[in-house]
């Protein structure tokens, strides 16, 4: 009895033979086109739910705040405070984030932007804490862990005095 399998795999090797091969180029297209259609099934990775308040963005209520705790950091430290006007070009410019709880506890501080001037991230975030606690911020303002996230800049003069750009004069035009 002939074997069965021996019969199929003639005739299935007879057929590949009668089949004309693809050109080169044809299987290089085909190729790309299924890696095209499966990059064009990637699901992007999500990007992180936000956990800003609708109403913190470009509020009053969060330009008033702001300017509360700025007169807060003011009037406790003003012997660090610079009265006049900023020279014009000043000595250093540091930018500090910090994050206020519902209390007006400082959460976290650090230096978000810096020129390299230690002594100047050391004075803008001393006088941060020292700043402590801060006003109540509004509910509103609050994300859902009851935090709200600020930047400030202060700017620092060759004397190592500041001023803080919510309340900064404008500098002098000269270099005198």
């Amino acid at each position: 009895m002939p074997d069965r399998n021996h019969d199929r795999r003639a005739i299935l090797t007879g057929y590949r033979s009668s089949v004309p091969r693809a050109f080169p180029a044809a299987r290089v297209t085909a190729l790309l086109l299924s890696l095209f259609a499966c990059a064009c099934t990637l699901t992007p990775a999500e990007r992180p739910v936000t956990t800003v308040p609708l109403a913190a963005i470009n509020s009053a209520t969060l330009d008033q705040y702001r300017g509360a705790v700025a007169r807060r950091i003011m009037e406790r430290n003003p012997s660090y405070v610079l009265q006049g006007t900023p020279q014009a070009m000043l000595r250093s410019l540091v930018v500090v984030t910090f994050v206020v709880d519902s209390r007006g506890q400082i959460v976290a501080s650090s230096v978000y932007r810096t020129n390299g001037d230690d002594e100047a991230e050391s004075t803008a975030l001393t006088t941060l804490r020292r700043s402590a606690p801060l006003p109540q911020p509004p509910a509103k303002l609050l994300d859902r862990a009851g935090h709200l996230e600020l930047f400030e800049d202060w700017l620092f003069n060759d004397n190592g005095k500041f001023q803080l750009r919510t309340f900064a004069s404008p500098q002098a035009q000269t270099l005198d």
